[in-house]
């Protein structure tokens, strides 16, 4: 690393926000900057980005970071970038312009075609070929969705203009003014079109599909040196990539065998390092590349919760019954201890170990005196049932024995949330020092990119801030979690 360049940049393109934190070379953040993001609900079930809104925000915060900072761009050494994954782009190569908005990976559009897929007996091919499961969820489907819809793809695929990418290949081809059409292993991993054996594009799913090779990124490590950005004004290397998740996985310094992290966002997603051979599941969890790093492979097994943050947003957006998710730590404590009221808020469907598609949320359990306090609550502790649903299965396929689980995103500032979860767990829950774990992550890969620091320093900056342990006993832990399983099959029985 270059002594003058005392900086690392990192863009973490979120689902519900764009966020760019600045680093000096010792990790602190200095200054960070997010803007929201806008989603598009065209149809039920369907959810979108506009992916110029997206790559305007990245302008914007960046812009705005540099400018707070007071710092020039030629101090920068380098770009970390970190996404949402399986959110689908295909745009026109020439004009930068996408031909379709972007399909979030939310959107439940392809649950009728997945149908179809499973009926024709693909489903154990796929999930031996790319460790996923087939869903709606990932990106094969997505694709296929805009080729079939969109006037003239086809036409537009002879003619070699258009191609596809997730959020961190349309970041990076932006960034490079087109220069760069890439991907990196986590990310390429979660659009069921990858073989994480091989480590490269299927042509067996490429022909499942019937998508071209010749539209999709070429596939990298997580530290490589991605392209060069000259946007603001100076050029900047970008040394780190890593999809959102096994960027947090990263952050959080989960680098052996067994470590777990748990992410409460938008989603939730709980991930544990199982080390360097691929382990399927056979309890409807997932399992992807953790991350590539000079050559060293890590795998990781996935259990996914679509709706975790975004009910909370829910309540503010939609019910209109909270201000901000701030309020909710407040609100909880004064909700009704004797009321026993269950959420199950499948607003996309369920995910792990359920998915089901076309699972739409209920509410279970309110009487006359329910109120605010007792639906937030209950939505909130919907996230806590729903990764206690996650960790039976994980401790079954990994044969491993969780004990602990450090966890981060937004919802962690709510330190009722955290407890609850601990209490439903019955396991340590480990609240980092610093909570941004996931744009952390890219920032150490792109520091490894520019040789400031090597993979085993990951472990040795990581802190813990606090830990929470269980206060409740087994039979209420079993009465509870009883409940909660109930309000599932019930709300499945309207699926």
């Amino acid at each position: 690393m270059n002594k003058n360049k005392k900086y690392i940049l990192v863009i973490d393109q979120g689902t519900t926000s764009t966020r760019t934190i600045l680093y000096d070379n010792k990790f602190k953040p200095i200054v960070f900057d997010q803007i929201e993001i806008k989603q598009y609900f065209p149809h039920e079930g369907w959810v979108e980005h506009n992916p110029i809104e997206i790559w305007d925000s990245i302008i914007s915060t960046i812009n705005n970071v540099i400018k707070k900072s007071k710092i020039n761009s030629n101090l920068i050494a380098s770009i970390g970038i970190t996404n949402q994954r399986e959110t689908s782009i295909i745009w026109d190569k020439k004009s930068g312009k996408p031909i379709y908005n972007a399909i979030v990976w939310q959107d439940r559009r392809t649950s009728k075609y997945c149908e179809k897929i499973k009926k024709r007996k693909l489903e154990k091919s796929i999930q031996k070929i790319t460790g996923l499961l087939v869903d709606p969820y990932f990106s094969a489907t997505k694709i296929k969705w805009i080729l079939n819809n969109v006037k003239n793809a086809k036409s537009l695929i002879k003619k070699r203009k258009i191609i596809f990418g997730t959020i961190d290949t349309w970041i990076l081809w932006k960034l490079t003014n087109g220069r760069s059409h890439l991907t990196d292993v986590t990310n390429a991993s979660r659009t069921m079109l990858f073989d994480i054996n091989q480590k490269k594009w299927s042509s067996k799913l490429l022909k499942i599909f019937n998508i071209p090779r010749t539209i999709l990124p070429d596939i990298k490590e997580n530290v490589f040196d991605f392209g060069i950005t000259t946007i603001f004004g100076n050029p900047i290397k970008i040394t780190g990539m890593a999809g959102d998740q096994q960027s947090s996985l990263i952050g959080q310094a989960c680098l052996k065998k067994g470590m777990s992290k748990s992410t409460y966002g938008t989603g939730c997603f709980m991930l544990m390092n199982i080390g360097n051979k691929p382990k399927y599941s056979k309890n409807k969890l997932l399992t992807s590349i953790a991350y590539i790093i000079n050559g060293k492979v890590a795998y990781c097994l996935e259990g996914s919760i679509f709706t975790a943050g975004s009910a909370i947003q829910w309540l503010r957006d939609n019910l209109k019954i909270i201000k901000s998710s701030k309020e909710t730590s407040r609100l909880y404590i004064k909700a009704d201890k004797e009321q026993k009221i269950y959420m199950v808020p499948a607003f996309t469907g369920l995910g792990a170990p359920y998915w089901n598609a076309n699972a739409r949320g209920a509410i279970f359990g309110i009487n006359r005196n329910t109120g605010v306090f007792e639906i937030v609550k209950a939505t909130i502790q919907s996230v806590c049932y729903q990764s206690k649903d996650l960790i039976k299965l994980m401790e079954q396929d990994s044969s491993i024995k969780i004990s602990q689980i450090r966890v981060d995103g937004g919802m962690i500032q709510n330190s009722s949330f955290i407890q609850f979860l601990s209490d439903i767990l019955n396991i340590k829950i480990i609240v980092p020092k610093y909570s941004e774990s996931t744009a952390l992550g890219a920032a150490y890969l792109a520091a490894i990119g520019i040789k400031l620091i090597n993979a085993k320093k990951i472990e040795s900056n990581w802190k813990k801030e606090k830990i929470y342990t269980s206060k409740i006993t087994s039979i209420i832990r079993k009465n509870l979690y009883m409940g909660w399983i109930k309000a599932v099959k019930k709300t499945l029985l309207y699926s």
